[in-house]
């Protein structure tokens, strides 16, 4: 991560929560989209729509190694969104909720076609 020198903690806290602010002003699909491509270089928003796919396949009950055939993202990647689904701070757990889109019983921490993490 790159070490900001500028901010103390207290100032980095108050950044990320404008941050996330200005992100629930967004009224619509096309207002997030103008938002995100110029907030973030292509590859970041790449990287983050890769995991949120990978979010929705762990939450359908696709294994690793699926995952990773379907889209092309790394095992690795695909073991930490795992983790980040069921260890707090679940924010993708959540919103998958409030989608609908989630039985989380379906996720299976580690779960490769063998049973293991690759």
């Amino acid at each position: 991560m790159k070490e900001h020198r500028i901010y103390d903690p207290g100032q980095e806290i108050a950044v990320e929560d404008e941050l996330f602010g200005a992100i629930l002003l967004l009224r619509n699909v096309d207002e997030c989209r103008a938002f995100f491509q110029d907030l973030c270089t292509p590859a970041e928003l790449q990287a983050l729509k890769d995991r949120w796919i990978v979010a929705e396949l762990l939450a359908d009950g696709l294994t690793y190694r699926q995952i990773r055939d379907k889209t092309g993202v790394s095992v690795t990647t695909v073991g930490r969104v795992a983790r980040c689904l069921s260890e707090p701070p679940a924010g993708y757990a959540a919103v998958l909720r409030r989608m609908g889109k989630t039985d989380m019983g379906k996720i299976d921490m580690g779960k490769t076609d063998q049973g293991k993490i690759e």
